[in-house]
């Protein structure tokens, strides 16, 4: 932590950054980012609202605690996080199928001209 910081900007900085991790691993189970450690877009819905309701318990439990700007921030976060939740379920889960397996099939053809 900055030592510029006084203890209740670094507590409100502590508490962006688990929002903020939160909100990408929401974002990744929603295949909208890039997993960093495999480096490939996965979608895992569960993960996704998991983390979600992570954030939504979070603001149960903090509320008339926070700020007027980080409870802003966490509402903004939340709202975002819904609407492409909501996108992503209304996807065709078959049509999904189809994509991730025509994208290991694209994988396994390119590892095939590797060995080659």
């Amino acid at each position: 932590m900055s030592e510029n910081l006084n203890s209740d900007q670094q507590q409100q900085l502590l508490f962006m950054m688990l929002l903020q991790q939160h909100e990408q691993i929401a974002m990744m189970g929603m295949g909208k980012i890039k997993n960093p450690v495999t480096d490939k877009v996965e979608r895992d819905l569960n993960s996704a609202k998991y983390a979600i309701d992570t954030l939504v318990m979070l603001e149960n439990f903090t509320k008339g605690n926070l700020s007027k700007e980080l409870e802003g921030y966490l509402r903004q976060i939340l709202t975002n996080l819904r609407l492409n939740y909501a996108d992503e379920k209304k996807k065709d889960p078959s049509k999904e199928k189809k994509e991730e397996q025509e994208s290991a099939k694209g994988d396994e053809s390119s590892e095939e001209k590797k060995e080659q």
